[in-house]
């Protein structure tokens, strides 16, 4: 294979088939989802039992139990797969939609009209679910996308994939639209990194070393977050059952997604009474604790963290600990070691929980709330093709809006510039 070629090709089909596919009506790429959702049933023991067979074969890319985790569709993530679509097609069709309008007064009418992107590059690790997801959103928003999915998926992405192709054709849509690179080679990334003549964004969703690595080699934009250093910071105005429920369900629910815990704060005036509550739950969760020195103190299995544990995204059962003098701490310390992704505060305090959204620079602050929901799914987005903790253009979940952008579009009556 001439895999400069091969790359070329599919990214110009890909172009051709997002200026047919912006020019579908809302409609027709709706009747599209209803047919995706009847082909993913119709054809759920052929990629259930792909999936199986990449499972079996995970041994011999050397995944992580957390990998593994993110490669299997288990029955409730194929319910989640279904349910995604059904939410993306109730969506509003974003395409189209008048931002915002005035009238010139020499009588010319301005409109900033929502338009797709274009085409989307989309090299993700791991999880045949978000193939779906996706698909689902790049399509209704109007954009073509290619994907590049892990091989250690690829029985499971392939199936999917064949499953969406032909409800394209059923709905009369270029089936271009939507291609999966059919290709191991790593190669074929960085070859399709240079086409910014035919692709417009590029979305990485997996580890940091292949987020940067796109970073760094895209010719088109990129649409990223690197880590998911995500905190709790347990106030001292907090109700700490609240608080031990919150933490538990961030850390120990999902712990190897980006939105699950990886750092707990807690003020010194409730440090003693919390930690003691919130010990031996961890323990029986199996959580193994990295904390500061009054963190060590009070719990004596617990080992002594380092400011490289306080950076980390573990995305396994570690959790740094510190205990902070006060919520000026709590919030230097976030905006010093976090990644900008998510970070809780629980608190009754409504003048703290204030200062904390306002003071924290994340994609998601959350009071009271476990880090877990910020998810597009639980947003009401439908579903997600990334999370972002870039400011522009997009931050937080993206869904159907943030895979848009706009045009100007002007009415006249013969006017002319004088």
């Amino acid at each position: 294979m001439d895999l400069h070629a091969y790359c070329q090709e599919i990214a110009r089909r890909a172009k051709e088939a997002s200026r047919r596919l912006a020019a579908a009506s809302g409609a027709v790429r709706n009747r599209w989802l209803e047919l995706a959702l009847a082909q993913l049933r119709q054809q759920s023991q052929q990629i259930l039992a792909a999936n199986q067979r990449d499972l079996e074969q995970a041994g011999q890319f050397g995944l992580t139990p957390a990998q593994i985790d993110r490669l299997r569709l288990t029955p409730s993530r194929w319910d989640g797969i279904l349910e995604g679509l059904r939410q993306v097609r109730a969506l509003p069709d974003p395409v189209g939609q008048v931002i915002e309008g005035h009238v010139r007064p020499n009588g010319l009418e301005i409109r900033k009209v929502r338009v797709p992107l274009g085409v989307l590059l989309f090299i993700y690790e791991s999880r045949p679910n978000v193939t779906a997801d996706a698909a689902a959103l790049a399509i209704k928003s109007g954009n073509a996308i290619i994907l590049r999915g892990g091989k250690e998926a690829a029985a499971s992405n392939q199936a999917i994939v064949e499953a969406l192709r032909t409800a394209l054709a059923q709905a009369g849509l270029p089936e271009d639209a939507l291609q999966l690179v059919a290709t191991p080679d790593r190669a074929a990334v960085g070859e399709l990194l240079k086409l910014n003549q035919f692709i417009d964004l590029v979305i990485p969703r997996g580890g940091e070393s292949l987020i940067r690595t796109v970073a760094a080699q895209a010719t088109m934009p990129v649409l990223k977050h690197y880590l998911g250093n995500c905190h709790v910071y347990v106030d001292r105005a907090a109700d700490l059952d609240m608080a031990l429920k919150i933490l538990l369900n961030a850390k120990c629910q999902r712990p190897g997604v980006c939105n699950a815990a990886e750092s707990l704060l807690v003020h010194a005036d409730v440090a003693e009474t919390f930690l003691r509550k919130a010990e031996g739950p961890l323990r029986q969760h199996g959580v193994e604790i990295r904390g500061c020195p009054r963190t060590c103190d009070r719990i004596a299995w617990a080992k002594p963290a380092t400011d490289a544990d306080f950076a980390a995204e573990f995305l396994d059962l570690i959790l740094s600990v510190k205990v902070v003098a006060d919520l000026d701490e709590a919030i230097a310390h976030i905006n010093r070691y976090g990644s900008g992704h998510t970070d809780a505060i629980v608190t009754r305090d409504l003048s703290a929980a204030r200062r904390f959204t306002a003071e924290v620079d994340s994609a998601a602050v959350m009071v009271n709330a476990s880090t877990r929901f910020h998810d597009g799914f639980e947003f009401g987005l439908g579903a997600e093709i990334g999370i972002s903790t870039d400011k522009f253009h997009a931050r937080g979940p993206c869904g159907l809006l943030e895979l848009t952008t706009y045009k100007y579009v002007v009415y006249g009556d013969g006017q002319i510039r004088t």
